[in-house]
């Protein structure tokens, strides 16, 4: 597949991007999120689901609202929340293979934590093949992405050089600062989104990236 040459780091997104987006584990957060929000603020099921959807809309993360308009440690709330079930998470060689042939550096650049990360990776078989993995807890503030202080903090840390960097991610707003800054962007979902920041759609990450590593 033409159109990578350039490309020297290669960012991809966690959550709905490194594993199938119908498996059964965000869902497990959002009942967490749900549970803490009702035991924190004292507020319904109904209640705290409603929040919880404003704060991602307003906020980027659900946390990031909590935080913002409750003062919310963010330790506790991300140790409680990701306290699931890794169980649900099937091993997957045949990514595994087409991420590591991928020529550059390798990252991780996720809004949950890097402690997370790794054991989302551990569960899909895709541990060691990345340069770097870069958690909410290492965002200013904890500010997310589609922030663009996030992106700003995570590429210093990283030193990347965005003209000379691809991000994949399941969400599209999280696509639309990487474009700006001159980054490929590949949207990863079972149906594509057309934006004017999205320049590849896949539903099948594994055969989009064996392109990229194949001739023509």
């Amino acid at each position: 597949m033409t159109g990578f040459d350039h490309v020297t780091t290669w960012v991809f997104d966690l959550d709905e991007t490194l594993y199938p987006p119908d498996t059964p584990l965000f869902p497990q957060i959002a009942e967490r999120m749900v549970g803490w929000i009702m035991a924190e603020l004292s507020v319904s099921a109904e209640e705290a689901e409603r929040l919880r959807a404003r704060w991602w809309h307003d906020h980027g993360t659900t946390l990031a609202g909590l935080m913002e308009e409750h003062g919310t440690d963010p330790d506790p709330f991300l140790a409680d929340v990701h306290d699931i079930d890794f169980s649900v998470l099937t091993p997957a060689p045949d990514l595994r293979a087409a991420i590591a042939v991928l020529p550059g550096r390798r990252i991780i650049h996720t809004n949950g934590t890097a402690d997370y990360a790794e054991r989302v990776l551990s569960a899909r078989g895709l541990t060691g093949l990345w340069d770097a993995i870069h958690g909410i807890e290492h965002s200013e503030h904890h500010i997310p992405k589609p922030n663009p202080r996030n992106y700003a903090a995570t590429h210093a840390r990283d030193g990347l050089r965005p003209d000379r960097s691809a991000m994949f991610e399941d969400s599209t707003r999280n696509l639309a600062v990487p474009h700006a800054l001159g980054m490929a962007t590949i949207h990863v979902a079972p149906a594509p989104e057309p934006a004017p920041h999205i320049h590849h759609h896949t539903a099948d990450l594994t055969a989009f990236l064996r392109g990229i590593a194949s001739p023509g």
